[in-house]
């Protein structure tokens, strides 16, 4: 199987496993308990994308040509870098701007998902 999303789908997992363990021990003590469940859902929701990575990195090992697979792969990668990423430097700078990325990031979860149900069913 020869699938950049594969691959960036098991860089960003275990990435999610890192930033996990860094925020149950490291961040802990230092910030609130609100600011930590942001911080966890971040690394949730990345988790559950790098898994989808690997999923789409499959299908596409399956059918190459589908287009619509590269999208959903590409919109899983932009959901994670927006809503992951802003929750995570919400989280440790405080700045609360930040959360206006995080539904941005949400709605490239939401649309990668549509878009490979469509490839998939099409």
């Amino acid at each position: 199987m020869n699938s950049i999303f594969s691959g960036v789908g098991a860089i960003f997992a275990a990435l999610a496993v890192m930033l996990g363990a860094f925020g149950a021990h490291g961040l802990k003590s230092r910030l609130t308990e609100s600011m930590l469940n942001a911080f966890q859902t971040g690394v949730e929701y990345q988790m559950y994308h790098a898994l989808a990575l690997l999923i789409v990195g499959f299908a596409i090992h399956l059918n190459p040509d589908n287009l619509l697979l590269k999208w959903s792969g590409a919109l899983f990668i932009i959901g994670i870098i927006l809503f992951s990423g802003s929750l995570y430097i919400l989280s440790l700078t405080g700045l609360k701007y930040l959360g206006m990325v995080t539904p941005f990031g949400g709605l490239a979860f939401i649309a990668g998902w549509i878009v490979f149900a469509y490839s998939l069913l099409s």
